[in-house]
């Protein structure tokens, strides 16, 4: 079992976290935000935390806010990564929304890396090819753009309109292009893509606990994940191909992660937890994780 958490990232810091929040720097903004998990103290002080932050989440209901201002700062900014290896910066917009997420998840560019050497060593292992990659309940696109800068051809398939507006803005910020962009119900694309015969080099699915599709499609994780598993499996390209499931939802085992895909997999199935390495101490747990690359054993 392995527990990973993004290298260097100049535009991000968990500075702290404990007593159910979090302080987290964004580029040059400093953001309070609720933390379910985080049941332990905060290291700093209540103070130290509200002198230095810019904005604090204040929840109204269990899926609504406000943000409280503290110093002045704009409603909307952009941070950067850059992937270990060649490849333009990724950049992002970021937002202050009713729902407490400003568009980025930043455990997940442990993620992103993976990918990024994925996509790679399928362009040596089918030399010509473009590899094809397709990002489930893909939000705003951090792994999309992760991929396309390594050279794939890219899906992002997303049931939210404004999110994928959104995620479409990150890939010109980033100077990519040509991602397509999929309006629709996860479980429904995988269906209708397993029916066309089409095949995928690699694919990532950060599927939510719940949620509801453009039409009114239910999601509810433990109910339709196994079905969902079983279609994505079809759509993996034989000759070489990689697949993470990751997952955020309290209770939700790594183990779980690792039966879901390990009956499909060919060779080692990684498994284990994202987190998030506070500046003043604490580690944030963010999601359980499965991966397997099916080219390890490849002369690429």
């Amino acid at each position: 079992m392995q527990f990973l958490t993004p290298a260097y990232w100049k535009d991000y810091e968990l500075i702290d976290v404990g007593d159910f929040e979090k302080l987290e720097r964004f580029g040059n903004y400093l953001t309070i935000r609720p933390e379910p998990q985080a049941v332990w103290d905060r290291t700093l002080s209540v103070k130290e935390w509200e002198q230095r932050a810019h904005v604090k989440f204040v929840p109204r209901s269990s899926s609504a806010g406000e943000w409280k201002t503290l110093h002045k700062m704009p409603d909307q900014w952009q941070i950067k990564y850059a992937l270990q290896g060649k490849g333009p910066e990724l950049r992002f917009r970021l937002g202050l929304t009713s729902f407490k997420h400003v568009g980025i998840f930043p455990e997940q560019a442990s993620n992103w890396e993976y990918i990024a050497d994925s996509v790679r060593q399928v362009q040596r292992l089918l030399p010509g090819e473009t590899p094809r990659f397709l990002n489930l309940f893909a939000y705003t696109g951090g792994a999309s753009l992760a991929a396309k800068a390594a050279g794939a051809d890219v899906t992002h398939v997303d049931s939210i309109k404004q999110v994928v507006s959104w995620a479409r803005e990150n890939m010109d910020l980033s100077t990519l292009e040509n991602i397509r962009w999929v309006v629709e119900d996860a479980l429904k694309f995988v269906k209708r893509e397993e029916k066309r015969g089409n095949k995928y080099n690699g694919i990532i699915l950060d599927p939510p606990a719940f949620g509801h599709g453009p039409n009114g499609e239910k999601w509810k994780l433990e109910d339709n994940i196994n079905e969902m598993m079983k279609g994505v499996i079809q759509l993996l390209d034989p000759r070489g191909h990689f697949l993470i499931l990751n997952a955020y939802s309290l209770g939700f085992s790594s183990l779980i992660i690792e039966n879901l895909i390990k009956p499909s997999a060919h060779g080692r199935v990684e498994t284990g937890e994202l987190f998030l390495q506070a500046t003043a101490g604490n580690k944030l747990p963010l999601g359980v994780f499965g991966r397997f690359r099916s080219f390890e054993s490849a002369s690429v």
